[in-house]
């Protein structure tokens, strides 16, 4: 089981920054793909961006330009580095490990972690 911990969410300003934050409990890199999500009330989850075991990556259009997703191999984690934030951006954020059994896929949630942009 791969148990995974977000944090750095917060309340900001709209044009502002986080840096979101996803450890995990093991090495996880060489063999998952993440993903950070995102959940507005009444709203499905959306994908926000994903980053390979390889590195690659990509993200939701609405987020292109804005935000970054990226890999600590060191330190087990992922971030979420979120700039010129609107308030559509406001969501509870889930950090998500993705890999395939055989052509199963098997998936790890975080609890997530609540981002609110307001002035």
């Amino acid at each position: 089981q791969v148990q995974l911990v977000e944090s750095g969410g917060g309340l900001v300003q709209p044009g502002g920054s986080l840096r979101l934050s996803c450890a995990a409990s093991e090495s996880i890199f060489n063999f998952y793909a993440m993903a950070w999500y995102r959940q507005a009330p009444g709203k499905e989850r959306e994908l926000v961006a994903r980053i390979t075991s390889t590195g690659w990556t990509n993200s939701e259009d609405s987020v292109k330009g804005r935000f970054t997703i990226s890999r600590d191999n060191a330190e087990n984690t992922v971030y979420l580095q979120m700039n010129s934030l609107k308030p559509e951006d406001t969501a509870r954020y889930y950090c998500n490990a993705e890999k395939h059994v055989a052509t199963i896929p098997i998936d790890y949630w975080g609890q997530g972690t609540q981002v609110t942009v307001s002035s």
